[in-house]
């Protein structure tokens, strides 16, 4: 038998590109999984176009929806033992520079809904089955640039909590995870001008989630890994003639 038979995987925002694929991965390991967001016809239609409703059970959950968060969590059939956000909203910086609502919707979604629902999961200490928890940001948000650093601050703060809940649960032996994502051929990237060389598919993406291991930040594709440290190093001089 599949030593993660029994085991289940609850993903928030689940009706992302990646997200759709890290489904499908986890459930060939042997995974049963909670689907969970808003748009629920889209993630229905997927789970009976894949022929995976026997393993899916899709439910709804508005990241923004702060007040329904403890109780979205106390319904669940399944208390989980792996917890995947990857929900995200993103507007380009000119827009978010003029018009607020598309900045206040990226701080709700990327960073505010996260730690809302994390932090009930996290504490809840009566779920022994609960190991891993891994949050979906991006290297947009290693250091501000002029061409994304609206969303880039969302994401940066993200990260930031991610890494102070990894420390907060070691003790439990639960493990928090950092995806730290460059650029993804996927829906939300749709019209952006996009170096072709760099961008990822949702399936290699979704590998990285279903294989974490025990590294904090998690930097998919070798060549992101170099953009990744390249950031990190670059002095404040350079970083601001980067675009």
């Amino acid at each position: 038998m599949d030593q993660n038979t029994n085991k289940t995987v609850l993903i928030l925002g689940a009706s992302s590109d990646v997200a759709k694929q890290a489904i499908k991965q986890y459930i060939q390991k042997g995974f049963f999984i909670i689907a969970a967001s808003r748009d629920i016809e889209s993630l229905e239609e997927f789970v009976q176009k894949s022929s995976l409703h026997s393993k899916v059970s899709v439910l709804s959950f508005d990241a923004v929806g702060f007040d329904s968060h403890q109780k979205f969590y106390n319904e669940l059939p399944i208390k989980p033992h792996i917890v995947v956000y990857a929900a995200g909203f993103l507007v380009d910086n000119e827009t978010a520079l003029k018009d607020f609502k598309g900045t206040q919707q990226m701080m709700l979604v990327n960073y505010m809904g996260a730690v809302s629902i994390l932090n009930i999961i996290a504490m809840d200490k009566s779920n022994k089955n609960l190991e891993r928890i891994i949050g979906l940001s991006s290297l947009s948000g290693v250091r501000g640039r002029k061409s994304n650093f609206v969303y880039g601050s969302t994401k940066a703060a993200f990260t930031t909590y991610l890494a102070g809940l990894r420390q907060e649960l070691k003790h439990r032996n639960i493990t928090v995870n950092a995806l730290v994502i460059g650029y993804i051929n996927t829906k939300i990237n749709q019209g952006l001008a996009l170096n072709k060389n760099l961008v990822m598919e949702p399936d290699y993406v979704a590998k990285f989630i279903v294989n974490a291991g025990n590294t904090f930040t998690i930097v998919p594709n070798f060549k992101w890994k170099i953009i990744y440290l390249i950031l990190k190093l670059l002095p404040e001089s350079l970083v601001a003639k980067l675009p």
